[in-house]
């Protein structure tokens, strides 16, 4: 009987790379037949060297011999030399993928394949390439060896140590062998091979630098049921995708000249450069959004779904570059220009070294940084391929680039933000759509041939807006996101005829970012407190007002309420200093999200206060808020509050000097601080809000295993809620096209609306074009202006709901489905202008502080654990009927309402009124 150890395990995968993959398979050692093969001193198989450069070079090596004085030996002793050196001086990627001068004779060590057949002379040297597998490889004088190890042309690419459960060793035991005893210094280890895995049967790691026990293996797993690991193979190990699809000859070729780069440090950094090799999801992603563009050519969209800790960064630059590159059937390209929308600053950097990497030439990435008309030249010239810019440069460009010739274009659209699935993005179509544009003169001109009228301009200017509404055979949409709405699932996403949804096109879940390590899982511990409050009338009148204003306005009363603020003050210091100040080595740092800008100004000074009064010399607070509070004791900015720029509060809030960060708004989205550990949460949270704001506190760090949540205002179900959609697949069912005409018949109830009236007012805006045609819109917007002032409050703000809701539901459907509709058209521009002039009036905010005052307050934890979730969810697009929102306008007496406010907040019937009560 054959034990089962690695040495089967090692036969199973040479075999299939000989047999199968297009590899062959050399023997090293000792003994006499090997000698000349492995040079260990130079870390190369000098004979499969050779023999390549031979093949696919013979003049070149010809003249590198007479170089030498005719003496081939000495040559290939001088060049092998040469080529270490080179290696050592550059790494094995630059070298592999450009070439190698020596004695003024260009040498090439190995040949990509060209992204057409248009080079015939190029495919056939990319077909010489010499890949060979070797199984204990004796890379060191000591006799130690290595289990398996990859080689192109006789330079070591990749090395694998394997290991077999069926003797008591895994995956992890690999990673251990490699930190423990295999020298990070070692010319092969450390000086050649670019990658190194850890494997078992069940799954694979890699990493790309040995140091020791510091070495960081990162999970190279196709992922299964949503998670980590891999899927169940019928046909033999899990991991056989590694051998089988990665390590295959094409594949393989492919992610060295087109994946793997290298990310080096900023200049005078000491940090050594770092080789990136793409992750399993991230490789997986790319090649099959380039084989579907391949396929089926421009006018297609694209959701990809990818967690943050993905790497989207990386995924957006591979993808950018081979869409670029692109060659269908006939080696026809694909795309003309690709255009990623971004606000990351470092993907500009990173695109451009990337791109430099794989081609070593110049401006074939253009950042657009100074105005809409050098964004106008990148799309009309040559030389840039892929072209950087941010969203708001398209509605500038517009007027400038829509008589660009006929073109193809990818458009790479990073975190899919909701702009672009509303007015954004129909601009962003007009300026590319030339196709559009040539269609719709040819229709023109044949409605002329046919009819003698002339056409009206503002039915021309509509019929464009229209069709630029539609999906366009000349643009293709690659939206990357961690948290897609249902309306981004729905514009960019792919049809599950199954599920009867909408899914994205490519999927790495949070669940699987969570297990693999990558961020860390911000709801495993999260506690929950409820406020438990009692108020009374301190006024003698008993005075009606409107009930949801009354309720909001005590609710603000409460939250702003000096002893309610220094209770939860008192909680989050005290907790800051007992718990969260020895995390992440004594570096932990937290943040506490509140409701507005004020809250966050009471909360600093509460805050202060606490501190000041205990004495506490080791915590200190900052504040991030936009503009002024006008409050009582004067006027309040971040800068005042904080004694310095707000350009500086999140270097400071980096510096030991600083802890905590109370926060309205600002931070609470693309704010990445891997020492952010605590998060005190006194906002209410829904939906998408709740998961990226939360999510603040999921970047690693190497001393960081934990997050914590401590959150005043939402209870655990409502989390929950919000989180489950995003934390698997995330599907979003199809929008009823019907919600659009509902929404517009809701209008006609109101009578504020007039056909006249709205037909004459679009012919207005439509041909504005002087500061004398802007009085024309005023005038021909009062009357229904006039006719909603002369409605009831509660009227006004049922119609200015129905008409915000009839705008908002056009800009999504028009998006999604080929309306045609001129009328609707004409009335989404009319309203979409109306809504701009109109005020509800009467939704001003109400203050009854001093007709009410807080008797007793008591805070108790209702919640202590980990929030689980399960691993898929739906998101709608639209809500309700088309309506608008219900307003609850009915007039209650104070007392009324400050008895109903009491028995729901739980501290039950009336007493006499005293000091609050400060128990927790």
């Amino acid at each position: 009987m054959i034990k089962p150890d690695e040495r089967l395990f090692e036969e199973a995968i040479t075999s299939y790379l000989v047999e199968k993959a297009g590899y062959r398979a050399v023997k090293f050692g000792n003994r006499p037949e090997f000698a000349g093969h492995f040079d260990v001193g130079l870390g190369l198989d000098l004979v499969e060297l050779f023999a390549f450069i031979e093949d696919t070079q013979a003049k070149a090596w010809t003249l590198l011999v007479k170089a030498h004085g005719g003496n081939s030996t000495l040559a290939r002793s001088k060049f092998a030399q040469r080529l270490a050196s080179q290696i050592d001086d550059r790494g094995s990627l630059d070298v592999l993928r450009h070439s190698v001068v020596d004695q003024n004779v260009t040498i090439r060590v190995a040949f990509f394949k060209p992204a057409h057949g248009l080079t015939p002379e190029l495919v056939e040297r990319y077909e010489k390439n010499r890949l060979t597998v070797t199984r204990q490889l004796p890379y060191e004088g000591g006799g130690k060896t290595l289990d398996t190890c990859l080689f192109i042309n006789g330079i070591p690419v990749a090395t694998a140590e394997l290991k077999n459960p069926l003797t008591h060793q895994d995956t992890e035991h690999a990673i251990a062998q490699y930190r423990a005893d295999r020298e990070p210094n070692n010319v092969t280890l450390g000086r050649r091979a670019l990658v190194h895995f850890a494997v078992d049967p069940e799954t694979v790691a890699m990493t790309t630098r040995l140091a020791g026990q510091e070495t960081r293996f990162l999970p190279f797993n196709r992922g299964h049921d949503g998670g980590k690991g891999n899927p169940p193979n019928p046909h033999g190990h899990r991991t056989a995708y590694l051998w089988e699809n990665v390590w295959s000859r094409d594949a393989w070729m492919d992610i060295l000249a087109r994946f793997v780069n290298v990310a080096k440090p900023p200049k005078g950094s000491k940090a050594p450069e770092v080789v990136i090799f793409p992750r399993y999801h991230q490789w997986d992603a790319v090649l099959k959004l380039e084989a579907n563009a391949r396929a089926n050519g421009a006018g297609r969209s694209y959701l990809v779904q990818h967690s943050a800790g993905s790497g989207k960064s990386n995924t957006i630059a591979w993808t950018a570059h081979r869409l670029s590159t692109l060659h269908a059937a006939g080696d026809v390209k694909v795309f003309d220009k690709v255009i990623v929308i971004t606000d990351r600053l470092v993907l500009d950097r990173q695109l451009q070294e990337t791109v430099y990497q794989f081609e070593h030439v110049k401006g074939l990435v253009e950042k657009i940084d100074e105005n809409s008309q050098q964004l106008a030249d990148a799309l009309a010239g040559e030389q840039a391929r892929i072209i950087i810019t941010t969203l708001q440069k398209f509605p500038v460009v517009q007027k400038k680039a829509i008589d660009l010739p006929h073109r193809r274009y990818a458009v790479i659209i990073d975190e899919a933000h909701s702009s672009q699935s509303g007015e954004a993005a129909k601009d962003l179509k007009l300026v590319l759509g030339a196709d559009s544009e040539e269609e719709l003169t040819a229709a023109e001109a044949e409605d002329q041939a046919l009819v003698a009228t002339p056409i009206d301009p503002v039915e021309e200017a509509m019929a464009k807006a229209v069709a630029a509404r539609g999906r366009q055979e000349n643009l293709s949409l690659f939206a990357f996101t961690a948290t897609p709405k249902a309306k981004t699932l729905e514009l960019f996403g792919t049809w599950n005829e199954a599920e009867s949804k909408f899914q994205a096109f490519h999927l790495y879940s949070m669940r699987q970012a969570i297990e693999e390590g990558f961020i860390l899982d911000v709801l495993a511990n999260y506690t929950t407190y409820h406020t438990y409050w009692r108020i009374e009338k301190q006024i003698i009148e008993d005075p009606e007002y409107p009930t949801a204003k009354a309720r909001r306005a005590i609710a603000v009363f409460v939250a702003l309420h000096p002893h309610n603020l220094a209770q939860r003050a008192q909680i989050v210091v005290d907790h800051f200093r007992a718990h969260t100040a020895q995390k992440i080595g004594g570096h932990g740092k937290a943040m506490v999200v509140t409701s507005s800008r004020l809250h966050a100004v009471r909360y600093k000074q509460a805050i202060d206060k606490y501190i000041k009064a205990q004495g506490y010399q080791d915590i200190a607070a900052l504040v991030a808020f936009s503009g002024t509070v006008i409050a009582e004791g004067g006027d309040y900015t971040e800068p005042n509050m904080n004694g310095f720029p707000e350009s500086q509060t999140a270097e400071r809030f980096a510096s030991t000097d600083y802890q905590v960060l109370i926060v309205a708004e600002k931070f609470q989205t693309g704010f990445d601080q891997p020492l952010l550990h605590t998060m005190y949460v006194d906002k209410t949270l829904v939906g998408l809000a709740a998961v990226q704001t939360l999510s603040r506190l999921n970047r690693i760090h190497p001393l960081k295993s934990d997050t914590f949540v401590l959150d005043f205002r939402n209870d655990a179900e409502e989390i929950r809620k919000a989180f489950e959609p995003y934390y698997g697949k995330t599907m979003a069912p199809p929008t009823d096209p019907n919600v659009l005409s509902d929404s517009r018949h809701r209008l006609d109830d109101f009578d504020v609306l007039r056909e006249a009236e709205m037909a004459l007012a679009v012919t207005v805006l439509a041909g504005i074009t002087s500061a004398k045609d802007h009085g024309q819109v005023y005038a021909v917007l009062d009357p229904a202006i006039d006719r909603f002032n002369k409605l009831e409050e509660d009227e006004r703000l049922a119609f200015k709901d129905a008409l915000d809701k009839f705008v908002r539901t056009y800009s999504f459907v028009s998006q999604i489905v080929a309306l045609g509709s001129m009328a609707l058209e004409r009335d989404y521009i009319y309203c979409r202008a109306l809504a701009a002039c109109i005020s509800t009036g009467g939704a001003g905010s109400l203050d009854l502080s001093r007709d009410v005052q807080l008797t007793h307050l008591k805070t108790e934890m209702t919640f202590e654990g980990s929030i689980a979730l399960s691993e898929a969810g739906d998101v709608k697009s639209l809500f309700g009927d088309g309506t608008g929102l219900k307003h609850d306008a009915d007039m209650r007496h104070l007392s009324e309402i400050v008895d109903v406010l009491n028995n729901k907040f739980g501290l039950g019937r009336r007493q006499p009124a005293r000091r609050p009560s400060s128990e927790q």
